[in-house]
């Protein structure tokens, strides 16, 4: 096995480091607290081409590899998660119309969102309805040449940014299983009766708006179903979010990394009783545990998106993945914000702000305890085998 990236994989990740360095560091601390959108940085990543991660090359994107996929928001978050978060929903906003887009809809819309100039999100969540996509109560009712949409979405990452938005809708409210009546339609967000309500105040994960969304009697073309099929969203919404897990791991990773790099750096230059406290034995093992948590996280993390780029069904690589990539991000901030002390506590220091967005990790893209149980169902049915 080699564990090793590749030439052409370390030359992007110095290039993701050198960009994060010179564009994000300096000024993430002060906009996530002041809650200023990243006009700048955005408009640099654009620059960059990696609104078009997972857009193919034909349509002008840089339909990268899964694991520069994962280097890409394992670096960023390195920086500031929430700058990820704004390509994280993009990138499988992308996902959803290169894989399963018909020719017409890819040519439509990738163009545009590989370059950043459209930017997009995915719609899925509802107030009532998490976790148990089956639960939504958004609907889209057949008209003359199109659906007519009615609904209420929230939690909806990049919603005031977004151009076109991939809505999980029913439009069969009698099929059965529920997931046979559920279709994802592309939304212009200029069409009237779409409404952005209001952005969500939220603990950490700033820089990019989650918001509530209004949709009330949104006319769209025919054209506008995914696919050209009913039925199919359920299925669709998975498959990228199988990808989007990996999206989620790799974010941990950064926050895991961040936390690692700020509690050694400040244990060094600590002193104590005359001597740096990493000179301590408690602190040296705790030192120790979060750095070897994330080397596992990290390998992880690159073993999911290597099957994801051999072709393989990867929702329990990528669960296991996420599930403790997660788990290591809250454990390794927490852990760097005691080595901090007091200090740790204060909004001067970045451990504080890797805690708040440390926690996210372990909701977003399907909590933790729902992907134990989609490992151990997999694993019961002999569909995954691990040793």
């Amino acid at each position: 096995m080699d564990f090793t990236l590749s030439p052409e994989q370390e030359l992007y990740r110095r290039t993701l480091r050198d960009f994060v360095a010179k564009e994000i560091d300096p000024v993430a601390r002060e906009w996530e607290e002041s809650g200023r959108y990243p006009t700048e940085i955005v408009e640099v990543m654009r620059a960059m081409g990696l609104f078009g991660l997972t857009v193919p090359e034909e349509y002008g994107g840089l339909e990268v590899d899964m694991v520069s996929f994962a280097l890409t928001f394992e670096e960023i978050s390195r920086g500031w998660m929430g700058i990820a978060g704004i390509l994280g929903s993009h990138s499988l906003a992308c996902l959803l119309i290169a894989r399963h887009g018909t020719e017409e809809q890819r040519r439509r819309w990738l163009p545009g969102m590989a370059s950043g100039e459209t930017r997009s999100g995915i719609a899925l969540t509802e107030p009532d309805a998490g976790t148990d996509l089956q639960g939504i109560r958004t609907t889209a009712r057949r008209t003359d040449g199109g659906y007519a949409i009615d609904g209420a979405k929230t939690w909806i990452t990049n919603a005031r940014h977004a151009g076109v938005l991939p809505v999980l809708v029913k439009t069969d409210l009698t099929a059965e299983p529920a997931h046979r009546g559920m279709s994802i339609l592309l939304v212009d967000t200029g069409t009237e009766g779409f409404t952005v309500t209001r952005d969500l105040p939220k603990l950490g994960y700033r820089g990019t708006e989650t918001c509530e969304l209004l949709l009330e009697d949104v006319r769209v073309p025919e054209e506008a179903l995914l696919g050209g099929v009913e039925g199919r969203g359920m299925q669709q919404a998975l498959s990228a979010l199988e990808t989007g897990r990996i999206n989620v791991a790799a974010r941990s990773v950064g926050i895991a990394q961040a936390a690692l790099d700020s509690a050694l750096s400040y244990t060094a230059h600590r002193h104590a009783f005359g001597r740096p406290i990493h000179d301590f034995q408690a602190v040296q093992l705790r030192l120790a545990d979060i750095a070897t948590q994330l080397q596992a996280a990290r390998l992880l993390v690159y073993w999911a998106a290597s099957r994801a780029d051999g072709g393989a069904r990867v929702d329990t690589e990528s669960g296991m993945a996420k599930l403790f990539a997660s788990e290591t991000a809250i454990t390794a901030a927490l852990d760097a914000m005691r080595l901090h002390g007091g200090y740790g506590y204060s909004k001067e220091f970045v451990v504080e702000r890797l805690y708040r967005d440390a926690a996210l990790m372990s909701i977003g893209e399907g909590t933790n305890d729902i992907l134990r149980t989609v490992i151990a169902k997999r694993l019961s049915s002999g569909a995954t085998r691990i040793g």
